[in-house]
């Protein structure tokens, strides 16, 4: 009663690690996976080894189980299951107490075991929820009520036994024996496609001495070992997927043809023409920053702009280059280079429209969110313009 205290413990404990489990996951290509609740059904074969006294090969039965369950999370799930087929038992050489002779013997008996398990997703507990993954690793704990049957065998051989006491016989039933049993194992899932997978798991499951007709010292628990195969259906989708927004196309640099020059500039150009060889230029870099996700120019980052565009209106053999900017802390790539390829052209826009800065002498590039200029995320929202 103790153990299966401790297993439903342990299920109480799972089910409260499960309420706060992550439930979406998103891919290298940034489509968005949300857990959907669904029920399964398993489908399994295998051998059982019943614990005893005689050699390993001679207590191994074949076993199977069928299961449906309810995926609650990705974490939490539990199943109604029944296990079954036959156990075995046994002596090898035992010496009887009265002095008689050395006698071995093994016998065969059948049950069904129906009982409910909680299962816990260790993969998406400790890696995170991804319900792409191949392979997953669960554990689980239950319990149920073990209800063998077709003990025939054993009463045979108690029947030839002089003094079946001496052969630990004293737990020896007949007709059909109910006994609750707990059970704790593990499961490995191998992922075929999103409705079926392979599933290979063990479990150890223990009962009340009984089972095997035997007296085992003072009342120590029976144990029987399943190793089973098989596979899993999903029943409905365990999904939803949601496609991230397709990018919007990235503006050509307007170009403006045969412009309407200021004359207060023109003169301004032709004044500053007769200097430009007396004096040393020096280069000029401006850094023009924006706000995340934006491609507009503030009104406190327009000087700077400005600042660009007098210098080539004072230096007429003067060029700029123009580079955009994302940072890389949000967005993806394609949201990233969009953006940046915005506030690049912004800036030349401003230049060639505002201040009639010729095309031929704007460089244009950006860079997406694949540079990173600054070492500060925020900063990495930019163009950065060097004139020379």
């Amino acid at each position: 009663m103790k153990s299966l205290k401790t297993i439903l413990a342990a299920a109480m404990l799972t089910l409260s690690m499960g309420a706060a489990a992550q439930t979406t996951y998103t891919d290298k290509e940034g489509a968005i996976y949300t857990f959907q609740k669904h029920w399964f059904f398993e489908v399994e074969g295998g051998v059982q080894y019943t614990l005893g006294e005689t050699k390993f090969r001679r207590l191994l039965s074949p076993n199977a189980q069928l299961g449906i369950g309810y995926q609650f999370n990705p974490i939490i799930g539990v199943r109604l299951q029944a296990n079954g087929w036959q156990s075995k038992g046994g002596w090898n050489g035992y010496v009887p107490l009265d002095g008689g002779l050395a006698y071995t013997a093994k016998y065969q008996y059948k049950y069904v075991a129906p009982g409910l398990d909680a299962i816990f997703n260790i993969s998406n507990l400790i890696a995170g929820y991804n319900p792409t993954r191949f392979f997953n690793l669960k554990a689980y704990v239950g319990a149920g009520l073990n209800i063998a049957f077709d003990n025939d065998e054993v009463n045979d051989i108690a029947k030839n036994l002089q003094n079946k006491d001496a052969y630990l016989l004293q737990n020896l039933w007949d007709g059909s024996k109910l006994l609750p049993f707990g059970r704790g194992g593990v499961q490995m899932d191998f992922r075929l496609s999103d409705v079926v997978s392979i599933v290979v798991e063990g479990n150890a499951n223990f009962l009340n001495d009984k089972y095997n007709s035997k007296k085992d010292g003072d009342n120590n628990l029976d144990w029987y070992f399943n190793a089973l195969a098989g596979l899993r259906f999903n029943l409905g989708k365990t999904y939803t997927k949601e496609l991230p927004p397709a990018p919007e196309p990235i503006p050509e640099p307007v170009v403006v043809t045969n412009p309407e020059p200021d004359p207060a500039i023109l003169e301004l150009q032709r004044q500053l023409k007769e200097l430009q060889d007396k004096e040393k230029v020096e280069p000029i870099r401006r850094d023009i920053f924006f706000l995340i996700n934006k491609t507009e120019i503030r009104e406190t980052e327009a000087q700077k702009v400005k600042e660009i565009a007098y210098y080539l209106i004072k230096y007429p053999n003067a060029k700029v280059v123009v580079t955009g900017y994302a940072d890389a802390g949000t967005g993806n790539d394609k949201i990233n280079d969009r953006l940046a390829a915005q506030r690049a052209d912004v800036v030349v826009k401003t230049l060639q429209q505002q201040y009639n800065i010729d095309s031929s002498r704007i460089s244009y590039d950006s860079k997406g969110s694949r540079v990173q200029p600054f070492q500060e995320n925020d900063l990495n929202r930019v163009t950065i313009c060097i004139a020379e």
